[in-house]
């Protein structure tokens, strides 16, 4: 029975709290220095430069679409609401371009957004085959994709994501409409579920966890491992907006330095921490996968002593 089993795997379970500490601290320690490869810093300059060129003319694509087929002020209010996760200093350069694209004529939009559906392809999934090549590396991948293999696992990650930044964003806004036109009362006391951080982390968390566990890897990484690497990225993710905007409020005035690149420079900071994040996710999930499979139990090595040896009757 599963319930009988899944008790007496309970009881068997080590309930140390030190235990479990120094686990999770070797765990953890484990993952940092997967992190901090040498090699590591290549593949995150690589996904860093290929997000800043794709994800403006993903703007423009969206912009476009909604021209296309709906109010393109919807499309406007899902980037307003998407810039509430990009750190103040980098929020203008943001706007800057939505405003830039919602103010375009409608026939130069939708010539605009063909050219921007060419650039932002290529520069997607460039950016994801150098997303999953770092967590191949990271997860010491003895057995790679091939050539054809690679690309299209990349393109179909590219697909997913997009789909699913397109479901999110909508259940998100539907909930936000149904809560204002219908005065919805239920949705009042609960503000956290109208908030994009909230829709984001699930995302995030959900996402990556999927990348970690069929893209990572030619053998499907555990769920337990893939759940734990998400989590952990996604709530990495939404730390570094918030601590990037702190660090330039309140430490760092990149301005005085950088002079009107500051934007960029924040945007890039940004950028490359967010990559580390989802890197380190992934170092996360493959020691805890291969934590998982050392505490696993091992079946018994049969005693061969005595045993009589066998005589094979070919040759007689």
């Amino acid at each position: 029975m599963p319930t009988s089993r899944f008790i007496t795997r309970l009881r068997r379970m080590d309930w140390d709290p030190l235990h479990w500490l120094r686990l999770i601290v070797l765990v953890v320690s484990r993952a940092l220095t997967r992190l901090w490869g040498r090699d590591v810093m290549l593949f995150t300059g690589g996904v860093s430069f290929f997000a800043m060129l794709a994800i403006f003319p993903a703007l423009a694509i969206m912009i476009g679409l909604y021209s296309l087929l709906a109010d393109p002020a919807h499309a406007a209010r899902e980037g307003l609401a998407l810039s509430g996760l990009v750190p103040e200093g980098a929020r203008e350069i943001f706007l800057h371009e939505l405003t830039r694209l919602m103010r375009s004529p409608h026939l130069a939009m939708s010539t605009q957004s063909v050219l921007a559906l060419i650039i932002g392809v290529y520069a997607s999934h460039r950016g994801f085959k150098a997303l999953l090549a770092g967590l191949s590396f990271i997860h010491d991948e003895d057995e790679p994709h091939g050539f054809v293999g690679f690309n299209l696992i990349a393109f179909v990650v590219l697909i997913g994501t997009f789909a699913a930044l397109g479901v999110i964003s909508s259940m998100f806004f539907t909930l936000r409409i149904l809560g204002s036109a219908f005065d919805l009362r239920p949705l009042r006391g609960v503000s956290w579920l109208l908030s994009e951080w909230t829709w984001t982390s699930a995302g995030l968390t959900i996402g990556l966890a999927l990348i970690y566990r069929f893209a990572m890897s030619r053998r499907p990484v555990v769920w337990t491992a893939s759940m734990l690497g998400g989590a952990a990225a996604a709530a990495l993710c939404l730390f570094a907006s918030w601590a990037i905007a702190f660090y330039v409020q309140q430490i760092a005035h990149l301005g005085a330095t950088y002079g009107s690149l500051a934007t960029v420079i924040v945007f890039l900071i940004w950028l490359s921490w967010n990559v580390n994040a989802i890197f380190f996710g992934g170092a996360l999930a493959t020691e805890v996968e291969l934590a998982i499979d050392a505490a696993a139990p091992k079946p018994p090595i049969a005693d061969l002593r005595g045993a009589k040896p066998v005589v094979s009757r070919s040759g007689s």
